[in-house]
């Protein structure tokens, strides 16, 4: 189904889509959704990206994520529920991955919820846990939850 969605870098104007798809993908009980105000932030920072998914006119995901010399951090990755299971989650990731390389980076880290279920999706891509900060995340039901840290470290350079 990844061969209907189409890629492109979010605009100013494209906020209230990306809305659309972090008020369905994050569940309000674990309170990790950023608010429009957070995220018009990055917009305005060179060094960040938001990536929206379509299908047509409907916007299907997201990724968020900012450089800092040769690291880049996925801040967020959504996927609509109505869109999960069909590859969009990774054709961002892997985006993002494009995206940070050509801007120079090309170590990868994200941080997230220890109970996440796209920790699989990280797994896959060749992500590893490298730290873990517990009871870090309060949920709107008072619950702490773990974070941890994931990296994919670069790749070896031919002749290192």
């Amino acid at each position: 189904m990844t061969e209907a969605v189409h890629l492109r870098t979010a605009r100013v104007g494209d906020l209230a889509a990306v809305m659309r798809v972090m008020d369905a993908a994050f569940d309000p009980l674990f309170g990790e959704a950023w608010s429009g105000a957070q995220l018009l932030t990055l917009f305005a920072l060179p060094s960040a990206r938001v990536c929206l998914a379509w299908h047509g006119e409907e916007p299907c995901g997201f990724s968020a994520a900012r450089i800092a010399g040769p690291e880049s951090e996925l801040l967020l990755l959504a996927v609509d529920p109505a869109w999960r299971g069909r590859g969009i989650g990774r054709l961002l990731l892997d985006d993002w991955q494009a995206w940070a390389n050509a801007h120079g980076a090309d170590d990868y880290f994200l941080e997230m919820r220890a109970d996440n279920d796209a920790a699989h999706l990280y797994s896959r891509a060749g992500f590893v846990e490298v730290g873990r900060r517990a009871a870090y995340y309060r949920g709107n039901d008072g619950q702490m939850r773990d974070a941890i840290t994931m990296r994919q470290r670069p790749s070896p350079k031919s002749g290192d």
